[in-house]
């Protein structure tokens, strides 16, 4: 027996006596949802339907009236007088742009009264009591004053941890949704090979395998099984598609991309992710191959719907209708917003486009009823599933218990040592924490805005960990800890090098922290996107180099840093070098210079406890780099897929550190290579070894297996990463690593774009990096 077809037969049957009579389908909660979309659709004027696929900006919908309460605004009570809107975006973002201070902005228990406040005018004073969709920004936590900031994701995917990543996920979500969030924007799953591009640091880096494993986890810990327990919200994709890989690294710029590499490398992760059950995805700027990625109608509905079963909403990106125009592909914001509501796009960030044109568009028949249905049903469908009609408001006094727990800022700090990288040791880490004195020295040694990345929200300095703060908590009470901060990121008004040599040469240990900063500031400028401006019309230059809209034409350390090195690793004292920073950089001096080297990436508000327990050997470094490091910016792009490329005249043409690259306070063994076929329908071959931890302390090792297809029907990478595990080994233990190879992991795209699994030879190789392969073998199927 279909017990669907029961219950739907028994809801039918009822909905003719008088059960179901005495209000709406659409407001019954025990209604089919496709029922109570249908019903509510058939309500609705045009107008409402319009509205219902607009999402303004939102910080500007409540009025902060004391201390601890808060009401709706004027402005709001304006945009939901005749056609309610369906979405408001970040009304809890603080920042710069927003002009929301710890002072003007909203702690999480009043965050959560005024989200209540905006959802019960919603929902009590509009005609039909649509409540709305509240999306925030949360890339590495929710970007509202409060909620605990995370490491960005490029210093995330350093851990190479599927289970932390769920984990990571789960609390960013429980913070947005105890304040009232239904929507949480990210992760952001662009495969990222461009580190000129202002936004590499909100990427899990160049492969679109470990983008895929890390981003999904991310996002299965967002969103849960259900999204109407309280506790999860609905997860957006970012940005669709191939946004990582701009031309000349400004943002935004055409992707230069076939039709196969966009299949096989910029697409999968966004295709893993709504298989796993992706409730938003969001647009990008970009275009391909001369079509609009918001107006693109072979991605948003034949790839995203027909091929792949999407079934949530997609956000355009903030005003990216309006950039249609821009990229000369309409003729005004009308003609873009039908092109892209026909085109599969369902709701405008940003809301003048649709909200301004789309009613007239319907009216000249450049949209159909039909095509404004299909958008509002996606949209509304998301409500209901999330129980937002029987369960609108969320509890202030449990956002203000649960927010920044000390549960989560543990967490944070477990994201920020497992992802730091070390590069190079001649033996000096661990320090001993009873040296007589350590310099701490550089630039992002004690700015706390400097180490949380961009999409941060203004902090109280109680809160954050930075590296000082790390390297005094750690040390003995005896060790003296002396901190110069030497030059900025940028600006030369104010360095003190001879300063920091002073304190460098009574030292007996330095420890240099140097990189950029995508920190934003009140003086910086904003375009409508809210990318950050680049303007030298100032006296003193920002530490901001990185972070939206701060795209670089070189990797190299900029204002005094490269200086402050040389002089600092001229006094002959032990240098440790650390790298703070939102991209890969040019670390060829400080590889030379330094002692031992790390990148710690952007490691967010716990990341100088993190780093420190590194320094001092508290834990054992595992991190692997995400990303390859170029040597210069000739060598762009450079990323490991590629094989390994010819020397220039200049240089070699290798990277400086390789993809999957990382060190340890130990040492592992690998052995044992083992290959079967696979003994179910899915698996292929099964592919095991044997990895040894055989130094003197306990350790984990990031096992990865790469693949290369050595014939096939097109050209095929020389080496591909297709899986990979992070295991903890005590010394002198070892263990059996076990992979399955299935049919996504061995399939291509053939000469005919067909994706299949084809017949041949393939190689295999497992090592701890991908320049650093310990066991091969083949298979044949």
């Amino acid at each position: 027996m279909n017990t669907k077809l029961v219950i739907t037969g028994a809801f039918l049957i009822a909905m003719t006596g008088q059960t179901f009579c005495q209000k709406p389908v659409y407001k019954q909660a025990g209604a089919p949802i496709e029922y109570r979309v249908k019903d509510l659709i058939g309500r609705m004027t045009v107008e409402e339907k319009v509205a219902q696929l607009c999402c303004p900006l939102g910080w500007e919908m409540y009025t902060k009236t004391g201390k601890n309460t808060v009401e709706v605004s004027a402005l709001y009570k304006e945009k939901m007088k005749d056609a309610p809107v369906g979405s408001f975006w970040a009304v809890l973002r603080a920042d710069p742009w927003t002009q929301k201070t710890l002072e003007t902005g909203l702690n999480p228990e009043l965050a959560a009264k005024a989200l209540n406040a905006l959802q019960k005018y919603a929902v009590e004073e509009t005609r039909l009591g649509i409540p709305v969709l509240f999306a925030e920004e949360c890339p590495h936590g929710h970007m509202a004053i409060g909620a605990t900031v995370f490491p960005t994701a490029l210093s995330a995917a350093s851990t190479w941890d599927e289970s932390l990543m769920q984990q990571m996920g789960e609390a960013i979500a429980l913070e947005a949704r105890l304040q009232g969030a239904n929507i949480g924007y990210g992760p952001v799953l662009d495969v990222a090979r461009e580190p000129r591009w202002s936004r590499m640091e909100e990427t899990f880096g160049e492969d679109p395998v470990l983008t895929s494993v890390m981003g999904v986890a991310l996002m299965k810990g967002m969103q849960g099984d259900v999204q109407n327990d309280g506790k999860h919200l609905y997860s957006t994709l970012k940005h669709f598609a191939a946004y990582g890989v701009p031309e000349s690294g400004h943002n935004g710029s055409r992707a230069n991309s076939g039709m196969r590499q966009l299949f096989s490398e910029y697409l999968p992760p966004f295709k893993k992710a709504v298989e796993a059950g992706a409730g938003t995805i969001m647009t990008s700027y970009n275009s391909i191959d001369g079509v609009p990625c918001t107006s693109n109608k072979f991605l948003l509905t034949e790839v995203l719907r027909n091929q792949w079963g999407f079934k949530g909403f997609v956000y355009s990106d903030l005003i990216s209708i309006e950039g249609i125009v821009g990229m000369r592909a309409a003729k005004d914001n009308k003609e873009a917003a039908a092109k892209a509501l026909r085109a599969g796009l369902d709701m405008d960030l940003g809301g003048d486009a649709f909200g301004r044109n789309l009613k007239q568009a319907y009216e000249e028949g450049l949209i159909t009823m039909d095509d404004l249905d299909r958008a509002v049903s996606n949209v509304l469908r998301l409500k209901f599933q999330m129980g937002l009609f029987e369960n609108p408001y969320v509890s202030p006094e449990q956002a203000g218990k649960h927010i920044r727990s000390r549960e989560h800022k543990e967490l944070a700090r477990r994201v920020a040592r497992e992802g730091v990288v070390l590069l190079k040791n001649d033996g000096v880490l661990p320090l001993d924490k009873h040296l007589k004195r350590i310099a701490v020295i550089g630039p992002n040694a004690d700015m706390m805005y400097n180490q949380l990345g961009d999409y941060t929200a203004p902090q109280d300095r109680k809160e954050i960990v930075t590296v000082l703060d790390g390297v005094r908590a750690a040390v003995s009470k005896t060790t003296q800890v002396v901190y110069v901060k030497g030059c900025a990121v940028r600006d030369t008004t104010e360095s003190d090098i001879p300063a920091a040599v002073a304190a460098a040469q009574r030292a007996d240990a330095v420890i240099l922290v140097v990189g950029g900063s995508s920190a934003r500031d009140f003086k910086t400028k904003y375009i409508s996107t809210g990318a950050a401006t680049v303007s030298e019309d100032i006296k003193v230059l920002p530490d901001m180099d990185c972070g939206e809209g701060f795209d670089r034409s070189s990797l190299r350390l900029l204002g005094d840093q490269e200086k402050l090195i040389n002089a600092v690793a001229a006094t002959g004292k032990p240098l440790v070098v650390i790298y703070i920073a939102g991209r890969a950089m040019n670390m060829n001096l400080a590889a030379d210079k330094a002692r031992a080297l790390l990148a710690a990436w952007y490691p967010g508000e716990q990341g100088g406890a993190g780093i420190a327990d590194i320094l001092f050997g508290d834990y054992n470094p595992a991190g692997r780099l995400p990303v390859s490091i170029p040597r210069s910016e000739g060598q762009l792009p450079v990323f490991y897929s590629q094989g390994t490329q010819r020397d220039y005249v200049e240089e070699k043409g290798t990277p400086l550190y390789a993809f999957g690259y990382g060190l340890s306070y130990t040492k592992f063994v690998y052995s044992a290579l083992e290959m079967r076929k696979g003994t179910d329908v899915e698996t292929l071959q099964t592919v095991s070894c044997t990895v040894t931890n055989t130094g003197d302390r306990d350790g984990e090792e990031v096992v990865q297996l790469y693949i290369c297809d050595e014939v096939a029907s097109v050209s095929q990478p020389p080496i591909l990463l297709k899986a990979f595990r992070r295991i903890f080994l005590k010394k002198g233990e070892s263990r059996k690593v076990t992979f399955l190879l299935k049919k996504d992991d061995l399939a291509i795209y053939d000469d005919e774009m067909n994706y299949v699994v084809e017949p041949g030879d393939f190689k295999v190789m497992v090592g701890a990096a991908s320049d650093d392969i310990r066991l091969k073998g083949k298979f044949r199927l």
